[in-house]
């Protein structure tokens, strides 16, 4: 196999309501994801093994219980991986379900749809890797015709553990999404989403703290939105254009946190 590099995009979920519980335990989900233009590396080649590099590197596992390991199993298929990893984890920006979805396209595997959920709730929607609503446990995933968003994401170093912020909800039975706009302009989309909630953020604000400090920042900074993605920690804010979003991260520079500008669609 000659070498194949991708990016595998950040995933921010700009909405992610809690819709309700099902009898196995496992919560449903109304949400719509978009994915950044930044993002990890991924080099396949000829082989097998997997070798992280990156300034994100540190802990990330590289034996058979890696997401890429798993897929790549899963497939049937063998691959010398190499991952650059940029992104902080965990994020709630899907940075593992990202690398294996990429390492999937990269090596032409088709999974079942099956085989892809019970691999992860966000492995769908990252194989889809475009702008779309994503509801059920995560395997319903439409494709949405969004107009491009402009953002800056921030991770401050803080660690929410995902059933963790699950188990402190108030009530996993909330309103789903109503009325998503139907064109291509921005400010409707920007109007709509300021509507819309993150319902994770308080049961992450108990857990973290710290975050609630991120989108105060971001929206002193003149953000026209602020909101926690998944379940944390990262967090975004949405500017008019990829220039202000490129001027506001220089501004929100703080020791320890990771700071990026980037467009999502």
């Amino acid at each position: 196999m000659a070498p194949r590099r991708g990016l595998a995009p950040a995933k921010v979920n700009l909405t992610l309501h809690v819709t309700g519980r099902r009898a196995d335990g496992y919560h449903t989900l109304d949400s719509l994801v978009a994915f950044a233009d930044i993002g990890d590396v991924v080099t396949v080649g000829a082989g097998d093994g997997l070798t992280v590099t990156g300034p994100f590197a540190e802990g990330v596992p590289t034996d058979d219980s890696n997401l890429i390991r798993r897929a790549l199993v899963q497939a049937g298929l063998r691959a010398a991986v190499t991952l650059d990893k940029h992104l902080p984890h965990p994020g709630g920006i899907g940075g593992g379900s990202s690398d294996a979805a990429t390492v999937l396209r990269l090596v032409g595997a088709a999974l079942s749809p099956e085989t892809v959920l019970a691999l992860g709730a966000d492995l769908p929607v990252c194989v889809h890797g475009r702008a779309a609503r994503m509801s059920g446990i995560g395997e319903v995933v439409a494709p949405l015709d969004m107009p491009n968003l402009h953002a800056v994401l921030i991770h401050p170093g803080l660690t929410v553990p995902t059933p963790e912020a699950f188990r402190r909800l108030t009530t996993p039975d909330n309103p789903g999404h109503d009325g998503l706009p139907k064109s291509r302009d921005a400010d409707e989309w920007l109007d709509w989403l300021q509507d819309q909630r993150n319902d994770l953020e308080a049961p992450a604000f108990d857990i973290a703290p710290g975050i609630a400090e991120v989108l105060d920042a971001l929206r002193g900074a003149g953000a026209a939105l602020a909101r926690m993605s998944g379940s944390g920690a990262t967090c975004f804010g949405l500017w008019p254009s990829r220039i202000a979003a490129e001027d506001a991260a220089r501004a929100l520079v703080r020791p320890g946190w990771w700071v990026r500008a980037c467009s999502l669609a």
